[in-house]
C-alpha cells in the first residue's frame, strides 16, 4: 500500500489500536462516574436514577477533560502517521515514535485523572513532539516532489 513496508503498517495499526481503546474506554468511564455519583447533563437520566443534573462536577469533569484531550490528540496522531508512513521513514525510528506516543497518551491520561503534574505534561508533550517530528519530516519530504 503506497509502499508502506508491512511490518510499519502493522506496527501502526498495533499502536494506533492501543490508543483508540484508551480513547473509546473514556465514555464507558465518564458515564459510570456519572451514575456513581448521580450527576447528570440530561434531566430524563437524572429521573431514571433520583439523581440531579449539573454539568459541573469535578470529578465527572476531570474525565471528560482527559476524554477531550484523547480526540484532540489521538485524531491528529492517527491522520498524521499515515502520511509520514509513505516517505520511508526508518523502521527503528517509526516504530519508536508510535511506541512513545502510545505510552505518552496512557501517561497523560494516568496521571490526568489522579491529578500528578509534572507527569501530566510529560505524557502530552511527548505526543506533542511526536506529531510535529512526523509532520515535520513528512513536509521536508515532499517539500520539493511537485
Amino acid at each position: 500500500m503506497l509502499g508502506i513496508q508491512d511490518d510499519l503498517w502493522a506496527s501502526y495499526c498495533f499502536y494506533g489500536g492501543l490508543i483508540l481503546l484508551k480513547l473509546v474506554v473514556m465514555s464507558p468511564l465518564t458515564g459510570l462516574s456519572r451514575m456513581k455519583k448521580k450527576v447528570f447533563s440530561n434531566e430524563e437520566d437524572a429521573k431514571m436514577t433520583q439523581g440531579k443534573v449539573t454539568l459541573n462536577d469535578p470529578d465527572v469533569e476531570r474525565i471528560r477533560r482527559a476524554h477531550l484531550n484523547d480526540i484532540e490528540n489521538i485524531v491528529p496522531f492517527l491522520l498524521i502517521a499515515p502520511i509520514y508512513l509513505t516517505t520511508d521513514p526508518c523502521k527503528l525510528l517509526a516504530v519508536s515514535i508510535f511506541r512513545v506516543i502510545t505510552l505518552g497518551r496512557y501517561m497523560h491520561t494516568i496521571t490526568y485523572l489522579n491529578e500528578v503534574q509534572p507527569w501530566r505534561a510529560v505524557g502530552f508533550f511527548l505526543n506533542i513532539f511526536c506529531n510535529f517530528f512526523m509532520i515535520g519530516c513528512t513536509i521536508v519530504h515532499y517539500a520539493y516532489a511537485f
